[in-house]
């Protein structure tokens, strides 16, 4: 794995002729990949973090509060920890999927960017099947673009962290650190800093919050289909200085296999539930 200056220099365009090669490369060597020249306006991101961020503010959101066991809908502030940790991250969330509720005022725009991200991440997978070497793709149970086909389990979650009350607990954070569950995360510029990778030695890296850069991330599906050639990227989101104390809003999606399709050793299904009890969202 590189460091992530390395990582920064692999910005990769649908338009190069060597997209793929240096997409996966960069996910080979650092977990991380940008894309860049994609067909998400700006204006479309920033309609998302409007919509959302007066939905967050209200109170109705309260009433969009998840049942038990049902994946879908609102998730209050420290109703989540990482692997491994006690202590709940600092944020609340919205999770999205393709035929679920979503609340009317963020809807229309949602839907379209929900599918727009999607699109790219099918493009994306793709082009891991284009390139990945046969030592990869002989051991695969089906190519990564059967793997998601037909899939209704990819997860637009909108991330709101809000400024830190005062009397935050030591080691509480807006997101410890943690690896995502599902093949890749297509990660669109976040409102505030605050995104960190760590690098194979352990160090953490910021990651720029630029404009019209999508952050793609490989998550612990992949890494275990592809029998770890794609190591699955740990990373975290820190808490702001105090001079810097205001919401941050994030947009994440987390791409996922069709429940029955087989990774290595078990399901996608098998293995998201295990990951679900882990990090409290399951009983």
């Amino acid at each position: 794995m590189s460091t992530m200056s390395e990582f920064e220099v692999l910005a990769v365009s649908p338009k190069d002729p060597d997209a793929a090669e240096r997409f996966a490369k960069s996910l080979r060597e650092t977990g991380f990949a940008v894309i860049k020249d994609h067909d998400i306006d700006m204006s479309e991101i920033q309609a998302m973090y409007d919509s959302w961020s007066g939905y967050f503010a209200g109170d109705g959101k309260l009433s969009d509060a998840t049942q038990a066991g049902d994946p879908a809908g609102y998730f209050g502030y420290k109703s989540e920890n990482a692997k491994g940790r006690a202590q709940k991250d600092l944020k609340e969330f919205y999770h999205v999927y393709q035929e679920r509720h979503v609340p009317p005022e963020c809807d229309a725009v949602t839907r379209k960017f929900h599918a727009s991200l999607i699109g790219l991440g099918e493009t994306l997978l793709g082009w891991l099947d284009q390139v990945s070497p046969p030592e990869v793709t002989g051991k695969l149970s089906m190519p990564f673009t059967k793997m998601v086909e037909g899939s209704q389990d990819h997860l637009l979650r909108v991330l709101h962290y809000p400024p830190l009350p005062d009397d935050v607990e030591p080691g509480e954070v807006r997101a410890a650190a943690h690896g995502d569950i599902n093949l890749i995360t297509l990660l669109v510029t976040g409102s505030e800093p605050g995104l960190q990778a760590q690098d194979v030695n352990g160090a953490w890296h910021d990651i720029p919050c630029g404009t019209g850069y999508i952050n793609v991330n490989a998550g612990d599906m992949l890494e275990q289909a592809s029998r770890k050639y794609y190591p699955s990227t740990v990373h975290r989101v820190i808490n702001p200085p105090k001079q810097k104390n205001q919401s941050r809003y994030s947009l994440p999606l987390f791409m996922h296999p069709r429940p029955e399709v087989q990774l290595a050793h078990q399901t996608a299904g098998e293995f998201l539930q295990q990951r679900l009890k882990e990090i409290g969202q399951a009983g």
